[in-house]
């Protein structure tokens, strides 16, 4: 359903300067699928949420790749044509901090109409509240909520209604980028549930899931990609990812967490020592090199390509992967 190639995009500053927040990610994701993207801050997780839209504004500049929706290819298209027939109905994005998305002014119905505009202007406006009138209920939001206004719901309703409102149009590709983070338990649990619930209904085709929480995607996708100053360095299902990762930063960043899962009572915690390297000028060779216990001179000499194993097991190392099961990053 998603498929991407080598995908490259940069920041550039009014100095001129590049900044290659993502290099190189390529990834799939077939249909009634979900894949879960992890990384600490700044490694590239949003640039590539914005990337993958194909629509690039501001600072943010196309380098290279593809981006290939149900075998259409968006990247190269028309920022007009990609606001008209793209987004939306093939691809839809759930930004962070989504709950202050929502214009204070307007009621929820707005919103819905203004999107079902967009690509079908002659729609009634009868027809727009009945379509949402029964996708409201399907997802569990009530019917009563299409006549508010932003301020007259709580944090939680506003999350899963902004989802419902990205999803109407039942797109092929779901971007969620954090849609949990700033929610308590409770809340997430639903927001959570709702995803899955467009997925298992067919609402939604696929779902990328990104958050900085490893733990959670095991609980939402089917497999988990982990990012590192711009690249993909491991994936694998979610299961492996959670319980057995290969890549040195992946058991570091996995052993930075607090697990509520059997068998984990008493495990110590460790933390990654140094920070990301500047992305400004990126080091030549592994990018994880100089905070990696097991770092060798030619780790930090050239760059690291992904190595494939047992046809799904991918991962970003010089070291062979029964020699990376064996490392304990303490």
């Amino acid at each position: 359903m998603l498929e991407v190639q080598d995908l490259k995009t940069k920041y550039v500053t009014k100095y001129g300067e590049a900044l290659h927040a993502v290099d190189g990610v390529s990834l799939t994701i077939e249909e009634g699928k979900s894949l879960g993207i992890a990384g600490e801050s700044g490694c590239g997780k949003s640039t590539l949420a914005l990337s993958l839209m194909g629509y690039y504004f501001g600072q943010l500049r196309y380098e290279g790749g593809r981006i290939i929706i149900d075998g259409n290819e968006i990247t190269g298209r028309r920022p007009d044509d990609v606001r008209k027939n793209i987004l939306g109905s093939d691809l839809a994005y759930i930004p962070q901090a989504a709950m202050n998305a929502l214009n204070p002014t307007m009621k929820i119905i707005r919103f819905i109409e203004d999107v079902i505009h967009a690509h079908d202007p002659k729609m009634p406006k009868a027809d727009i509240y009945e379509m949402a009138k029964k996708r409201f209920a399907i997802l569990g939001l009530p019917e009563e909520v299409l006549q508010k206004h932003a301020v007259e719901l709580s944090g939680g309703m506003k999350q899963r209604t902004v989802i419902a409102i990205s999803t109407i149009l039942s797109p092929k590709v779901l971007i969620a980028d954090e849609p949990s983070s700033a929610l308590d338990v409770t809340s997430q649990k639903m927001v959570i549930k709702m995803l899955h619930d467009l997925l298992d209904k067919g609402f939604i085709k696929s779902m990328l899931f990104i958050t900085h929480e490893l733990p959670l995607l095991y609980n939402v996708t089917d497999d988990i990609m982990v990012m590192y100053a711009g690249q993909i360095v491991e994936r694998g299902s979610a299961k492996e990812m959670v319980f057995e990762p290969i890549h040195p930063y992946s058991k570091g960043l996995m052993g930075s967490i607090i697990v509520p899962e059997a068998g984990t009572r008493g495990t110590v915690l460790t933390s990654i020592p140094g920070t990301p390297p500047d992305l400004k000028h990126p080091p030549a060779g592994c990018r994880f090199a100089d905070r990696c216990r097991w770092a060798e001179p030619q780790c930090k000499a050239a760059p690291v390509s992904l190595v494939t194993f047992d046809n799904s097991r991918q991962y970003r190392c010089r070291l062979d992967f029964e020699t990376l099961k064996e490392i304990k990053f303490k």
